[in-house]
């Protein structure tokens, strides 16, 4: 089991109803991304902070290490955005000429991008907090409810699964590589890496077919099942929703 799928089975909000959580994520998420300040994914980042670290109970370190990860997409993002190239130097905040094309950056270029990479983040932070405090098989009853096609959930559900399978056996054939000395230099890491991909595609592919038969064996009729826990509808959350919604949305409209 890896570190999110484990800590969304053993967090504080777990007991929470997930339509509640869902709908909380959403909306905030919404809310963010038709921001227009900068100040509304501030505040999202660390509302969405606040409840994985304080109410869920979550490590700060693991929060930090997920948020890592987008980091390396949305700077390259921002890049193509914050540079421009053109022939005509003016305008530029700052610049430099090289046989007629100026390359720099335009303030308005610099807030844009500002502004993209807040909002990317602060929509980042909503995620985690639905995948941090919420199993998948709890949202899978939620998008039942909401009519969600079963080819969908299904697939959502085969994904999830092919995930553990697929980080299982790349850690396995890792783990034996180097134990062979595999990776001892430059030459051998890439001939091993090249080897671990090579040998992986084969071994998942018959662990698909494996886990198809195990399915078929277990009656599946082209439609997965899950059990989960019935939690109580709480008022007070969906309050609690409205209370941080609603000056967002406001301060959205106001500082437009």
């Amino acid at each position: 089991m890896i570190a999110v799928d484990s800590y969304a089975y053993n967090n504080n909000l777990k007991s929470v109803h997930p339509a509640e959580k869902s709908l909380f994520v959403m909306l905030t998420m919404g809310v963010c991304l038709a921001s227009s300040t900068m100040i509304t994914p501030l505040i999202v980042l660390a509302v969405m902070a606040g409840g994985i670290i304080l109410k869920a109970g979550i490590p700060t370190r693991v929060l930090i290490k997920l948020m890592t990860v987008p980091l390396a997409f949305l700077l390259i993002s921002m890049l193509t955005i914050v540079f421009s190239v053109s022939t005509n130097s003016s305008g530029f905040w700052l610049a430099q000429t090289y046989n007629g094309f100026t390359i720099g950056i335009r303030y308005p270029d610099l807030m844009t991008a500002a502004n993209l990479f807040l909002r990317s983040l602060g929509a980042v932070s909503c995620l985690y907090f639905l995948a941090l405090t919420t199993p998948l098989t709890e949202l899978i009853t939620v998008l039942h409810k909401l009519k969600v096609p079963f080819i969908i959930t299904e697939l959502m559900v085969l994904i999830y699964r092919f995930i553990f399978v697929f980080m299982e056996t790349a850690t396995a054939i890792r783990r034996a590589q180097y134990s062979r000395s595999g990776y001892i230099s430059v030459n051998s890491s890439f001939r091993s890496m090249s080897r671990l991909f090579s040998a992986l595609l084969g071994k998942v592919f018959v662990k698909s077919q494996d886990l198809y038969n195990s399915m078929a064996a277990r009656c599946y009729t082209g439609e997965i099942k899950v059990l989960t826990k019935k939690r109580p509808v709480s008022f007070k959350n969906y309050f609690i929703i409205a209370v941080i919604e609603i000056p967002l949305i406001l301060l959205n409209l106001l500082w437009r």
